[in-house]
């Protein structure tokens, strides 16, 4: 069968469609679901962690070997700062920019580190929008609960509350700053519905809500001259005497020297972990997304938590070749769009959460409903061209430009055809655990946006993490400005790091890989 005659499959069933309704999943019925098809539950995909602040827990064998690995610094690196700064912000995405600004904006001298460009980061590819309740039938309350239940009651409520809470500010902050978040036509803002919400609470640029962000946030971090360190990848923190965070070495990606960083505080805004491949799903994530956060904090001794949990956003592309694992935008099917096995069937409500959505998908497809491309590649189609022939010409053009350019690159027109989708790995659940100023359980070591955990719970809500970064990343920012006015510079040492190297003989753990990854092995020339 050609690519065209499986096109028409979905042409063909769309009055059948409109006519179908999809019985509501019961919480026995969803949990039985996502227990057999999600792959946070295959097992033989995870291990205890050998050591360390989470020994014992399990967590996918990718991430075991990143908490459990050694770094590159050797024991005996001259610790003589080539850097000095109140604060070390390290990332240059969304929460890092963020916590730069407001620290900068309380007069302490900021230093933002970030592995590849400012701006480089998995904020810039943030689609779907940024969930704030600002609608007047909705309310911070009604965020929370929302958020709470598609966590499965796992959230952090301190955590959570502190997020929703500081929404409406963080709107307010952006608009300032020159954000244009979409307008209806009366001049208000526009709020569209995302699945597992209750209310109409995304705010968007069209569909690059994060690159549309990182634009204001970039050119602000430029015009405040907040000190910038590009290419150099954090390799390890320092700590003094009592075990308190001092600052971070740092490798410069084009000659491998180590830079030194001395710093009353350190704030991690390192992103996700998607370019590990976890069980071999493709990603959506940026090409420096391999966790580093999480094996920084960890071999300095802050605990994780939740590090079993991780998101599968639904909708990762299959075909074109090209566009594998890149995210096709929660939008779509918030505006409507289906989606359609092999059959022509819908055979899940698509704004349902992410992981029911997810498993739904994986179901379809191991059970031979699923769509197989001339590649070997297997998904279900979403119906892009459902949105022209309910919402007129042009709906495409006008709400989703960036993904009708996306596709249109490689000859594929979404406003005829519909597009083949599967679950792509796309966000860390877990993460580093925190208090809402973002502080670890390591003194003057903070952590904001996706490298924290507690949160999102067991499963994130779409929109809810660029309002994370926004949040935690002021909140972290704010704190540690306060902070560095009254303490000293802490001793440079890499204690800690000799007592994890000594844990790692005592428990035997023998063929270490060097952690952080920091770029994923194909990108190295060969």
């Amino acid at each position: 069968m050609d690519i065209q005659a499986l096109h028409d499959v979905v042409h063909n069933s769309r009055d059948a469609r409109r006519q179908q309704t999809l019985p509501k999943l019961s919480p026995a019925e969803r949990d039985t679901l996502i227990k057999k098809f999600h792959p946070d539950h295959r097992e033989a995909a995870y291990r205890p962690v050998a050591f360390g602040p989470n020994e014992g827990d399990l967590t996918v064998r990718e991430l075991a070997s990143v908490l459990e690995g050694d770094s590159v610094v050797p024991d005996d690196l001259s610790l003589t700062p080539h850097y000095e700064a109140d604060v070390l912000v390290v990332g240059g995405g969304g929460a890092g920019c963020a916590a730069a600004l407001h620290a900068h904006g309380q007069g302490a001298k900021v230093l933002l580190a970030t592995k590849l460009r400012l701006g480089d980061s998995n904020s810039v590819m943030a689609q779907g929008g940024m969930q704030i309740a600002v609608a007047p039938n909705d309310s911070p309350v009604q965020h929370f609960l929302d958020t709470l239940k598609g966590g499965h009651m796992k959230n952090d409520h301190e955590l959570l509350k502190t997020m929703v809470e500081e929404g409406p500010s963080i709107a307010k902050w952006l608009l300032e700053l020159g954000v244009l978040f979409d307008r209806d036509d009366d001049g208000n803002l526009h709020v569209k519905k995302g699945g597992g919400s209750t209310r109409a609470r995304l705010l968007t640029c069209s569909d690059y809500t994060g690159l549309e962000i990182m634009r204001v946030l970039k050119d602000e971090v430029l015009n405040q001259e907040i000190q910038l360190l590009e290419f150099a990848a954090a390799v390890e923190l320092l700590s003094d005497e009592q075990g308190a965070c001092t600052g971070a070495v740092f490798q410069d990606l084009d000659n491998k020297r180590f830079l030194v960083v001395a710093a009353k505080t350190v704030i991690l805004a390192t992103g996700g972990i998607g370019r590990l491949h976890i069980q071999g799903f493709p990603t959506s994530n940026h090409y420096g997304a391999t966790g580093d956060g999480l094996a920084l904090a960890y071999r300095i001794g802050a605990p994780l938590l939740q590090i079993d949990t991780f998101q599968y956003h639904p909708s990762g592309g299959v075909y074109p070749e090209q566009l594998v694992g890149q995210l096709v935008t929660e939008g779509i099917r918030s505006e409507g769009g289906h989606l359609v096995n092999g059959k022509g069937e819908r055979f899940v409500n698509e704004l349902d959460t992410r992981d029911v959505v997810s498993s739904s998908i994986i179901r379809e497809c191991e059970e031979g409903r699923g769509v197989r491309m001339p590649t070997g590649r297997i998904g279900v189609w979403l119906d892009t061209p459902l949105l022209e022939e309910e919402q007129g010409e042009g709906t495409l053009d006008k709400h989703f430009p960036a993904m009708v350019r996306q596709y249109g690159r490689y000859g594929v027109d979404i406003r005829k055809d519909p597009v083949l989708i599967y679950p792509t790995l796309h966000y860390q659940n877990g993460g580093v655990k925190i208090d809402v100023n973002g502080e670890t359980s390591v003194k003057n070591l903070f952590v904001a946006g996706e490298t924290s955990g507690g949160l999102h719970g067991r499963n994130r809500l779409m929109g809810n993490s660029l309002l994370d970064l926004m949040v935690f990343g002021k909140r972290s920012g704010l704190t540690v400005a306060a902070r560095v006015q009254t303490i000293p510079q802490g001793q440079l040492t890499l204690n800690h790091l000799h007592r994890f190297r000594t844990e790692a003989k005592k428990h035997r753990v023998t063929n270490q890989v060097k952690s952080p990854v920091v770029l994923p092995a194909y990108t190295e020339k060969p």
